[in-house]
């Protein structure tokens, strides 16, 4: 590794957050500054589902190939600068992709397996998925990068264990080092998502200069585990403690972040601005991890069909419910197992544009055949076109049915997985699992505290106002992270967010199951509203199938704020 590793400080830089990230990032990592390690984080529940199809139809498919083009791109650059690359871009075939790579050039690569549990899925209770993958840890990782390693291909692992292998191989940690592992595992999970830790999707976005192209971040490790979290210097975006915290509150459930390694203790978190674009991480404390394993399941659910009708002007409701009705009796005893009506009234009275008065009714049918979603849902729709409400339109026409994906979570034991490392002259290092394990109990955080005392004057305004929020999914699960930037709002913010004013403020999360957690550290509420989502993303259950604007609509609703609360306006001479 380079000299700044041997200075004690491991600098872990990101350039992917997905796949189908900035295709440039690798190269402008590698040549905007020091770096030792450059990560890529290629894998969400849906990519997964996409991969395994792609493998279905092409069997040396099945892995990242943007992450390929960088490499041919950057490999010689990679490799004269020192800088080792770990990236789970082997999808659900990164066998295949490591033997692609050793097409570009003269690198030692390794490759991290066992997660693909998909073959043995029936015997381990997880039913007849698609694919069934683990979320492996870190240290198959840290065992490559010792092995001389110069890229580390992996499949499903944690996203975290992309920063947190090479701190193990780095410094030395043990699986005992629980606290070392889980500042590492916040570090990861900063900067596993590229530039949401530098500015993107950020609720305060308009405070930041420059967001055309914000830089990816970069974590920089100390032999403690606490860390800095920055980017190179001149690239677009910020760093801030609001970013971090963005970032840090992203998907997550409860105080207790549970992976293969260490169950960390969000609780426990200090974040401090130490400079421009400079963040520090202090004060994580970890604990043994789960005894299980988290399995990533994915199936193909069926098929779905979808049709949206614009209503423009007058008498909305009235021109929603003939159409239904039409629809309905034109589709006759073609019934799917399940259909599903949403009007959205975006309309405005006395519009100043045609779009600005439609509303918009959309119809959504799944069933398991492809000709009850497909022919028996299409047909109808078009039948009922010149005999319906006036000004009938639709933004598409109706087409064929699609297969959907399902995801479901299961859980094995840690010991069941065949977690090894194939170091590049083929030997086979086997991975054991963790000798101190802890089941997993909820954290809630701390209750809130009474109630604060007369407020004095409120002011009725969006919760953004003084709130930022991130918002996200897990499996079917949506998960909202709010917080506040000043010690006197926290109170405040964590009296307010309780189940019942979740629920009153989204209504979807009416019927639903809601979990608070309470996190004082970060001054931070978590809030997790169970099944939202459906069956996960690739199902497509609402509107915003990944909750990704969640927590915009929940900081544009209206509530009461003290007035002492709001920001100080800027006084100009």
């Amino acid at each position: 590794m380079s000299e700044l590793a041997n200075a004690g400080t491991l600098r872990v830089g990101n350039c992917s957050g997905f796949y189908g990230d900035r295709l440039s990032a690798m190269r402008e990592m590698l040549e905007g500054g020091e770096l030792d390690v450059l990560t890529g984080d290629y894998l969400a529940e849906l990519t997964m589902l996409i991969l395994g199809r792609d493998r279905m139809a092409d069997p040396s498919a099945g892995y990242a190939r943007t992450f390929l083009a960088q490499l041919r791109d950057c490999l010689r650059l990679a490799l004269d600068r020192g800088v080792r690359i770990v990236a789970n871009a082997g999808g659900v075939n990164p066998a295949g992709l490591v033997a692609a790579i050793r097409e570009l050039g003269p690198a030692k690569v390794a490759l991290v397996r066992g997660d693909d549990l998909t073959a043995r899925a029936g015997a381990l209770g997880l039913g007849s998925p698609l694919g069934a993958h683990a979320y492996l840890g870190a240290f198959g990782i840290a065992r490559a990068l010792a092995g001389g390693a110069d890229i580390v291909v992996t499949g499903r692992v944690t996203d975290a264990s992309l920063v947190v292998g090479p701190a193990i191989a780095h410094f030395g940690w043990g699986r005992t080092d629980l606290d070392a592992l889980a500042g590492a595992t916040v570090a990861g999970h900063v900067i596993e998502c590229g530039t949401q830790a530098t500015g993107g999707n950020y609720p305060f976005f308009t405070e930041i200069a420059d967001l055309v192209r914000p830089g990816f971040p970069i974590a920089e490790l100390h032999p403690d585990g606490s860390s800095v979290i920055t980017k190179h210097p001149g690239t677009a975006g910020a760093v801030t403690v609001g970013t971090v915290t963005a970032q840090l509150v992203y998907e997550v459930d409860d105080a207790r972040y549970a992976g293969p390694d260490v169950t960390t203790r969000l609780d426990t978190v200090s974040l401090r601005q130490a400079g421009p674009d400079r963040v520090e991480i202090t004060g994580v404390r970890g604990e043994a991890p789960p005894p299980d394993l988290k399995v990533s399941c994915t199936s193909i659910g069926g098929y779905r069909n979808e049709m949206t009708v614009v209503l423009t002007g007058l008498d909305i409701e009235a021109k929603a419910d003939l159409f239904r009705r039409q629809f309905e009796d034109a589709r006759g005893k073609a019934e799917p197992a399940e259909v599903t009506w949403h009007l959205a009234r975006v309309d405005t009275v006395d519009a100043p544009t045609q779009q600005r008065a439609s509303a918009l009714l959309t119809v959504v049918a799944r069933d398991a055949d492809e000709k009850v979603a497909g022919r028996a849902f299409t047909n109808p729709a078009v039948e009922v076109a010149l005999a319906s409400y006036p000004g009938f339109f639709s933004t598409t026409p109706p087409g064929r049915a699609h297969p959907y994906g399902v995801f479901t979570a299961g859980y094995v034991p840690q010991g069941v997985v065949a977690h090894e490392v194939v170091h590049d002259d083929g030997t086979v290092e086997p991975v054991g699992p963790p000798a101190l394990t802890l089941a997993l109990e909820p954290l809630p955080g701390p209750a809130p505290g009474p109630a604060p005392g007369d407020p004095g004057p409120v002011v009725r305004l969006p919760l953004g106002t003084i709130a930022g929020a991130r918002s996200g999914d897990k499996g079917g699960n949506a998960n909202v992270g709010l917080w506040v930037r000043d010690d006197a709002a926290y109170p405040w913010l964590a009296a307010l967010i309780t189940e019942d004013t979740v629920r009153e403020l989204l209504p979807e999360a009416a019927a639903l199951p809601v979990r608070i957690t309470r996190l004082p550290g970060i001054r931070a509420v978590n809030v997790v509203i169970e099944g939202l989502l459906g069956q996960g993303v690739a199902y497509q259950a609402r509107f915003d199938p990944q909750a990704k604007g969640l927590g915009e609509w929940l900081r544009s609703r209206h509530v009461d704020i003290p007035v002492s609360l709001l920001p100080v306006p800027e006084e100009h001479p």
